[in-house]
């Protein structure tokens, strides 16, 4: 459980709400970007704002499938969706030839000498020359973030083993989607933190964190990101059902111990951890709980995982005969249900983070059983 305290600190001192490290797809880009549209639908931007913050992503998310240079380091991309002051940053990072660093150093230098008209004039220009590179264009992703957000591109180069860099390049907007240069407030925009956290993902095989407020709507899209990655990966059918059936599972879960919000901004947010290893899938989430909920909580883990199999079917069919149209769904199903399916102990921890809540960490191992 130290890692899912780890990267809980992580996501709340640098107030990320999403991070996915992972080939980026035509497939996989639309859940990331409706997952992005509805958390800002629960925030207090402008549609104009979230049209822009939305194209510049679409663009980013093209950006790194188009120049990642080495098919063998696709799977360290990343995008990270962090809440500001009065707004959103997001960051992309993904390997390129080191080689290419003064070329796009340069270009992205000179778009960020430009002001609002003379990119909106170069773009004109750039799209009125026919001379395209075989990757969609000399520089043109890169002015056309500009364009949407109206002002300067933060970028840094983080030296790899080899011939290879990891390029980060972030923007931050604020509610109406117009962009703020990190450089105007500091020296340079450092990429340290990204490449960090792409690390940490790396060392502990983790492919998506999610931290934030639970609405439907999020759920589900976290539900359907997991959904379109699970179709991507080389797994049995089988297996992909009992993840996606248990991610659902946990995803309730978290969803029916929730305080409210007034209490998880202060005491710490929900959060989802997924990752894959030796094809076994790992989901972890995180939840605050009422501290005189835990004996009855911690009862119910003990007796499920005192079962085997068999036992499992067998309770699961007592406590679904149990169940009445005014009893509450998952007083013991929704943990049952992830014990029968994983086929693997329920793996718990309680945090005591005040003298009314704790924090409940739940990991489920699931794996792909090949004959």
């Amino acid at each position: 459980m130290d890692v899912a305290r780890q990267i809980r600190e992580k996501m709340t001192k640098d107030r990320l709400m999403f991070v996915y490290r992972g080939v980026i797809t035509n497939e996989n880009s639309v859940p990331l970007l409706m997952l992005l549209e509805k958390e800002m639908e629960q925030s207090e931007f402008s549609y104009v704002g979230r049209k822009r913050l939305f194209m510049f992503v679409l663009e980013s998310l093209q950006n790194v499938s188009r120049h990642g240079d080495s098919d063998d380091a696709a799977n360290m991309s990343i995008v990270v969706y962090s809440k500001t002051d009065s707004g959103y940053s997001v960051s992309t990072g993904n390997v390129i030839s080191t080689d290419n660093i003064p070329g796009l150093k340069q270009r992205l230098d000179e778009i960020n000498s430009l002001n609002v008209d003379e990119i909106r004039s170069v773009y004109r220009q750039m799209l009125s020359n026919s001379k395209f590179s075989s990757k969609g264009g000399a520089g043109l992703g890169l002015i056309e973030m500009a364009k949407k957000t109206g002002n300067k591109l933060d970028y840094d180069f983080i030296n790899l083993e080899g011939d290879k860099s990891y390029f980060i390049l972030n923007k931050t907007v604020d509610s109406e989607g117009m962009g703020s240069h990190v450089g105007e407030h500091v020296s340079f925009f450092k990429g340290n933190s990204v490449a960090q956290l792409e690390e940490l993902m790396t060392k502990n095989n983790i492919y998506m964190i999610w931290s934030g407020h639970l609405t439907p709507d999020i759920g589900e899209e976290v539900i359907s990101f997991n959904e379109t990655k699970l179709a991507e990966d080389d797994v049995e059918n089988i297996t992909k059902r009992r993840v996606f059936s248990i991610l659902v599972e946990t995803i309730e879960n978290v969803a029916k111990y929730s305080p409210g919000k007034t209490y998880e901004d202060q005491y710490g947010m929900p959060i989802a951890v997924l990752s894959f290893q030796n094809r076994c899938y790992t989901l972890t989430t995180g939840n605050l709980i009422k501290n005189e909920e835990i004996d009855d909580l911690k009862k119910k883990l003990d007796i499920i995982n005192g079962y085997d199999k068999n036992g499992l079917k067998e309770f699961y069919r007592q406590s679904l005969s149990s169940q009445s149209l005014e009893t509450e769904r998952t007083g013991n199903m929704g943990l049952i249900e992830m014990a029968r399916k994983s086929g693997a102990k329920l793996v718990y921890e309680f945090e005591k983070v005040s003298e009314t809540f704790s924090f409940f960490n739940l990991t489920v191992n699931i794996e792909d059983k090949v004959d």
